[in-house]
């Protein structure tokens, strides 16, 4: 997949330059942002922290930031702990609970809900060398998982379709806003020029806080992230990055990633919005663009089996369309028009090298006879858990 050949480029060549950014990023090295003076994270002086970031603390203590998806499907939550031992992987990691009826998975009178490590990452945050991030999957009291845990429903589908060796390549677009709402470096009062210059654009008048989507790349580099690349999108002040391809940790890596592109707009004072419909009118919406492809699909002769994953995909679409936004279809009614580079919502289609279909098979892939497809139709704010689930189920084990 042509994922797989931009992230092994990524690594390649930005591994070493990124580890010495990050090293600026974490010391305070960079001046303060001023893109909003009147946010209140960026009035908060930065090397105040430094101080105390510079001071030893115990070699066999580490930091350990729990993440976990909260009871709407689509934001992150997060608590601290400090461990006695260096983690060596995920299952030295122990549970931990939450109160479930502050993030709407629980209610009041029974709330402990606990979290399950199913990931580690090296934490570009924390000033500890063996600081991590830990993302969670979420149980209920009664041990069973939480309404918005989809993870353990895919983790289910994976384990039942032996070695057909799914990969996902998951295309996130978002939208940086500023504290007011408004589209980060749009005027004041009425909007920018009509789209066409923006898309993979250079220029101050063109492509707005690359700074941030740069360090952005460099601390998911260092996480340990399967980071492909990123680009300016079609509307000004969006952008897209991609990750994988991979099986389930493309999913993983996709909520983590978001957690730190969160952190770094933080420092900003941006507001990172993954609303499918952020501005309305001749706008593009933002998306998540699924790429997935099997181990036959990859093969030579591959698009056989391409084709026939596009047969079954057709016959499930209001199925796929439920499963593609956390408000199952609502949030993509307002994206999925028939327009800006969309489908339409009601109706399943699929095309060669078109952008305007459910499924569009690359020009490439058509070529070769062999590869990926890619599915058009979640929405940028999805649950990667829910719409890899979905694809497996349809595609692989024929429900």
């Amino acid at each position: 997949m042509a994922l797989r050949v931009a992230g092994l480029f990524l690594k390649k060549e930005l591994v070493a330059p990124a580890t010495q950014q990050l090293r600026q990023l974490r010391t305070g090295s960079t001046t303060r942002s001023q893109f909003l003076a009147n946010s209140p994270n960026t009035a908060l002086d930065k090397s105040i922290l430094q101080r105390y970031r510079n001071l030893e603390t115990p070699a066999n203590r580490v930091q350990a930031t729990y993440l976990w998806i909260d009871g709407t499907g689509e934001n992150i939550r997060l608590k601290d702990r400090v461990l006695d031992k260096v983690p060596s992987s995920v299952e030295d990691l122990p549970d931990w609970q939450y109160d479930g009826s502050s993030t709407y998975q629980a209610h009041g009178e029974n709330s402990d809900t606990t979290l399950k490590p199913r990931a580690i990452y090296r934490d570009p945050f924390k000033p500890g060398k063996n600081d991590v991030i830990v993302l969670c999957d979420t149980y209920s009291a009664d041990g069973k998982p939480t309404a918005s845990n989809k993870r353990a429903a895919f983790q289910a589908a994976i384990d039942q379709i032996g070695d057909q060796e799914p990969w996902f390549g998951i295309e996130q677009e978002y939208t940086l806003l500023d504290v007011d709402g408004r589209p980060f470096g749009w005027p004041e009062n009425g909007f920018p020029a009509p789209q066409g210059p923006y898309y993979c654009g250079v220029g101050a008048d063109r492509v707005y806080a690359r700074d941030l989507v740069e360090a952005h790349v460099v601390a998911c580099l260092y996480a340990g992230i399967d980071f492909a690349g990123t680009n300016a999108e079609v509307m000004p002040a969006q952008w897209e990055f991609q990750i994988g391809p991979a099986g389930i940790k493309a999913c993983d890596d996709l909520w983590v990633s978001r957690y730190i592109l969160q952190r770094i707009a933080e420092e900003y004072g941006v507001v990172v919005t993954f609303d499918p419909k952020p501005m309305e009118g001749q706008w593009n919406g933002a998306g998540a663009h699924t790429n997935f492809s099997t181990k036959e699909m990859r093969a030579d002769g591959g698009i056989k089996a391409i084709e026939e994953a596009i047969e079954k995909l057709s016959k499930r679409h209001e199925r796929h369309i439920k499963a593609y936004d956390p408000k199952e279809g609502k949030d993509n009614e307002r994206r999925l028009v028939g327009r800006l580079e969309t489908s339409s919502i009601d109706k399943f289609s699929w095309g060669v090298a078109n952008r305007a279909v459910s499924v569009r098979v690359p020009r490439g892939v058509a070529t070769a006879g062999k590869g990926y497809l890619e599915d058009r139709r979640p929405s940028s704010n999805c649950d990667p858990y829910a719409v890899c689930n979905a694809i497996v189920r349809t595609c692989l084990l024929n429900e």
